[in-house]
């Protein structure tokens, strides 16, 4: 429960847009793309860990809350078990980047490090940053441009001679634009994902001082938000399309706009915890389905 599955395409989508960024390149790398997603994968429920062990220990969780339970605030597990399954899963985060960073070197030391540093700091610490509006900002960073063009990044110096382990810096090549672009639309899915999350706690929130972007904006602003994020994870695969060496193929996305519409027209609508934990679900689905419609595209 406090690992939170239905948040986690927001950690595997990502990498599923690298991975197909690397066929069209020629660089496919299974061992590292495999070691970024179970990467990915743990540094985001460590983070739920953290989330869920520090809004209870300092009282952002209330009974009043409409979201999925928490443990540590339901009373389910001991706050210090749930710390240390936040630290085990941390540490096995730090096991798969020993790896990782053997292949990218510095880059993927200062992306792993920064990551876990960011995913504690989000609700823990003196000043998170998580309640003052700055949630969204770290998910569109660390769970869509620094996911994707760091898996892309791990199987392309894989791939070239002469760069050897541990590289220093980035290695000529080894981050295109293409794939910083690429990394907006996965960016902005996962961001819809915390979108949803914060609209349906809008209130309890506001209540205890958890000023999240969604509270600042209102209903009006943050429900503007997620449409706007919509509206660009959409336009990214145009924008490949228009491109000679990708082509149609890069539509496969828009196969998808169905589920986008359905989630999107219950988020401007509701405002129950009852609709919207379904949303939720509902827009990490949409997220699923556009990576992998994306990423089939980008190796076609």
């Amino acid at each position: 429960m406090a690992a939170r599955p239905q948040t986690l395409p927001a950690g595997t989508a990502p990498i599923v847009v690298g991975v197909g960024l690397a066929v069209h390149a020629g660089v496919l790398a299974l061992l590292p793309a495999l070691a970024a997603l179970v990467g990915a994968l743990l540094i985001q429920i460590g983070t739920n860990f953290a989330n869920d062990y520090y809004d209870a220990v300092k009282g952002a969780d209330t009974e009043d809350r409409e979201g999925f339970t928490r443990v540590t605030a339901g009373g389910l597990i001991e706050p210090e078990r749930v710390k240390q399954a936040m630290i085990a899963t941390y540490g096995l985060a730090v096991l798969v980047g020993v790896y990782l960073v053997a292949i990218g070197g510095v880059p993927i030391l200062v992306v792993g490090l920064s990551s876990i540093v960011a995913g504690v700091l989000y609700t823990g610490g003196p000043y998170p940053y998580g309640y003052r509006g700055l949630g969204d900002l770290f998910v569109f960073v660390y769970f869509g441009v620094i996911a994707v063009t760091g898996t892309y990044y791990v199987q392309a110096v894989a791939n070239m001679a002469g760069v050897g382990l541990f590289p220093l810096g980035l290695p000529a090549g080894s981050v295109p634009v293409d794939a910083v672009v690429a990394s907006l639309a996965a960016a902005a899915l996962s961001t819809c994902v915390l979108v949803v999350n914060n609209i349906r706690d809008i209130e309890t929130d506001r209540e205890t001082g958890k000023r999240t972007l969604a509270v600042i904006l209102g209903y009006r602003g943050a429900r503007a938000e997620y449409v706007l994020l919509m509206g660009m994870a959409y336009t990214v695969p145009v924008i490949f399309a228009l491109e000679p060496e990708y082509g149609l193929p890069a539509l496969a996305p828009l196969l998808s706009l169905p589920l986008a519409a359905r989630v999107t027209r219950t988020v401007l609508t509701e405002t129950s915890g009852e609709a919207l934990n379904p949303a939720l679900e509902r827009t990490g689905q949409t997220m699923i389905a556009h990576a992998l419609l994306f990423a089939v595209g980008l190796a076609v």
